[in-house]
């Protein structure tokens, strides 16, 4: 498997939340899939990650390929201290 480029441009699709009638963000444009990956896993409520993906050069990655990415040794930006620290 290649090695992922974080510095790629990438989109953030979401799904509508079924349980709620608030709107995710629906799509977003990023000049880099760090990015789209920080603000996936810090931003998004975690109840419409779940139906949220990340497209990068024709790639996709569901919720958890997306945690993943973030959570990968590779991840170049600085992660948001947990909650409670």
């Amino acid at each position: 498997m290649a090695a992922f480029d974080y510095g790629t441009a990438a989109e953030l699709f979401a799904a509508r939340s079924q349980k709620t009638r608030r709107q995710s963000f629906g799509y977003r444009r990023f000049a880099r899939a760090a990015d789209a990956i920080r603000f996936a896993i810090e931003e998004i409520p975690p109840a419409l990650l779940l139906g949220t993906y990340l497209e990068v050069d024709e790639e996709r990655f569901a919720s958890e390929g997306i945690r993943r990415l973030y959570e990968s040794d590779d991840y170049p930006l600085a992660r948001r201290a947990p909650a409670g620290h």
